[in-house]
């Protein structure tokens, strides 16, 4: 806002609160010098929810003590913070290869969302439902997350899973499936080795081979589930 446009905030301030009337000359150029150095950049209204007379409305009635230019302009601070919050930058027209121009229009984008030139553009919601029919054959179609191959090059870099793995397609039970009671082994985490640490140190090596436990404990699982 302009000066004239926190006059006019002034005079609207002091018609529903007389108590911020200054009929000094001087006591009220400097009301309207304080008044202007907090909201010159607080524009007086917006096409998306701002209006500065709403606001100050509110602050009279919330609270009994005079108003302050700061209240009106933490309320500015909260609006477009919330705008921002739920507005999420669209990709801009310019040369991604021009850095410069790029970040120039993010910048506007964000700067007309504050002030209410544009409306913030939300990301997409995920819709509920049943999923599509078509998933599982995308699904069939994609195949493992790691390829055969992959997997075959990363064996040496993870032995335990390596391992775990080769037991399962030879038939055995997924020596993972249960925790082990010597270290205490997470499902899913491989056996550690103890060490000065203690067994809840994980910073302990990995154990390629299980604990002689575990593999007894995964070979019950396997038993019970399956069917007689």
């Amino acid at each position: 806002m302009n000066r004239r446009e926190v006059a006019a905030v002034l005079t609207y301030v002091g018609r529903i609160d007389p108590r911020l009337i200054r009929t000094d000359e001087g006591e009220a150029r400097s009301q309207l010098d304080n008044w202007h150095e907090l909201l010159g950049s607080v524009p007086m209204a917006t096409g998306q929810g701002w209006d500065v007379r709403d606001i100050v409305r509110k602050c009279v009635i919330a609270s009994r003590y005079p108003i302050l230019a700061a209240d009106v302009a933490r309320e500015w601070t909260a609006h477009y913070r919330d705008r921002l919050r739920r507005h999420t930058d669209p990709t801009p027209m310019a040369d991604p290869d021009n850095p410069a121009a790029w970040r120039a229009e993010l910048v506007a984008t964000r700067k007309a969302v504050v002030t209410g030139r544009i409306a913030p553009s939300p990301h997409r919601e995920v819709t509920s439902g049943e999923p599509s029919p078509r998933l599982q054959d995308m699904l069939d179609t994609v195949g493992a997350y790691v390829p055969p191959t992959v997997r075959a090059e990363l064996a040496p870099f993870r032995p335990a899973r390596a391992a775990r793995e080769a037991a399962i397609a030879a038939g055995g039970p997924d020596l993972f499936s249960v925790p082990c009671e010597r270290c205490r082994a997470a499902v899913g985490e491989p056996c550690r080795e103890r060490s000065g640490g203690g067994v809840r140190d994980r910073s302990t090596k990995p154990r390629i081979e299980p604990h002689p436990g575990r593999v007894e404990g995964a070979l019950a699982a396997q038993a019970q589930a399956v069917p007689a």
